[in-house]
């Protein structure tokens, strides 16, 4: 674990606002070429392959929530900016809990920087964050930061902090690349993407060209996230999260199977999402989506090429700096990718 936190400790300060990712993708190619594996760009992916690539695919998205300059003294949620926007159509779950975030911004600190280098320019501090129903989008007033030029990406500073029970800060889906390097530090053989523009509904594009460019398939697709529960509480009820479907399509049932299967025989806590909001929905006045996933969506772009399954961390505070997981969910999520990677054996 030791060896995972200090990874990504060093990821979680690195900027990679939703479609300004560049930067971040030099810090994961750094990581990653020092190591005996293939690593490739594309538009939108970097792809690191090992010794048996066909093996087993798995991908975790780079880009994180941040702002944008989008005029004199203007910053927008760089994920809802009308250019960024995939398959954002108003039930995703980042665009339901618009609301519920727009008050949690007020006093974040937060940090310019280069969109091409990531070269810091310099600091500021959120002091509003409303709702334009025109635009559809949150529009934040930030002092410190009148002299950027539109296109300039705003992270939220970021620490990574550590406690007896959990770990906190902006995790989706820093932590999901985290373990993907990690685990290919301890020899994964099979591919791993890190994918651009998830949370603008984009990333998917990018997983069906490789799969077009390459002319390949699989129905070995597992995609990392982390998955949003209300409170701390609810993180105790499981340690991973698993899905048979999400808004757009059914996932594979022999690998999500094979999931459970593992972690029954490892004595790890699961539940399913799906069911869970299924659930949940059954006393609410509004429901809940089932979440647009990139799984979901690359699934139903080429059903016939790609299949697979998700794998979550339960966490809380979703898209703030505090998003908080258990260091046993953590654990849990290591030792299954272990077993999947076919590094721990039954």
């Amino acid at each position: 674990m030791n060896a995972f936190l200090q990874l990504l400790r060093l990821l979680v300060r690195e900027p990679s606002v939703v479609g300004v990712e560049e930067a971040f993708f030099r810090i994961v190619r750094r990581e990653l070429e020092e190591l005996s594996i293939k690593v490739t760009q594309y538009f939108g992916v970097l792809v690191a392959e090992g010794g048996c690539p066909d093996s087993l695919y798995l991908s975790a998205h780079v880009d994180r929530h941040g702002l944008l300059c989008t005029g004199p003294n203007e910053f927008q949620y760089a994920a809802f900016i009308a250019g960024n926007r995939g398959e954002l159509n108003g039930d995703s779950i980042s665009e339901q809990f618009m609301e519920l975030i727009a008050g949690r911004f007020h006093g974040e600190r937060v940090k310019a920087h280069s969109p091409h280098t990531g070269v810091y320019l310099g600091h500021g501090t959120i002091t509003q964050a409303n709702i334009c129903p025109r635009r559809r989008n949150l529009v934040f007033s930030v002092d410190g930061l009148e002299f950027l030029q539109p296109n300039t990406p705003v992270s939220f500073v970021d620490r990574l902090v550590v406690d007896d029970r959990t770990i906190s800060a902006q995790l989706d889906n820093v932590v999901s690349v985290a373990m993907l390097i990690d685990l290919f530090r301890r020899g994964y053989q099979g591919t791993a993407f890190f994918t651009a523009g998830e949370e603008a509904g984009r990333s998917w594009r990018f997983l069906a060209e490789w799969f077009q460019r390459t002319n390949q398939s699989t129905n070995r697709l597992i995609v990392l996230d982390t998955s949003p529960f209300p409170s701390l509480n609810d993180l105790e009820h499981q340690e991973v999260v698993l899905r048979w479907r999400d808004a757009n399509a059914e996932f594979d049932r022999r690998l999500t199977l094979e999931l459970k299967r593992y972690c029954d025989e490892m004595s790890i806590n699961y539940r399913f999402k799906d069911e869970y909001i299924d659930l949940m929905n059954q006393s609410r006045d509004s429901p809940m989506s089932l979440g647009r996933t990139e799984l979901g969506r690359l699934m139903n772009a080429i059903p016939t090429s790609v299949s697979g399954t998700t794998l979550q961390l339960p966490t809380t505070s979703y898209h703030t700096q505090a998003e908080t997981a258990t260091l046993a969910g953590v654990r849990s999520m290591l030792k299954l990718l272990d077993r999947i990677a076919g590094l721990e054996q039954p």
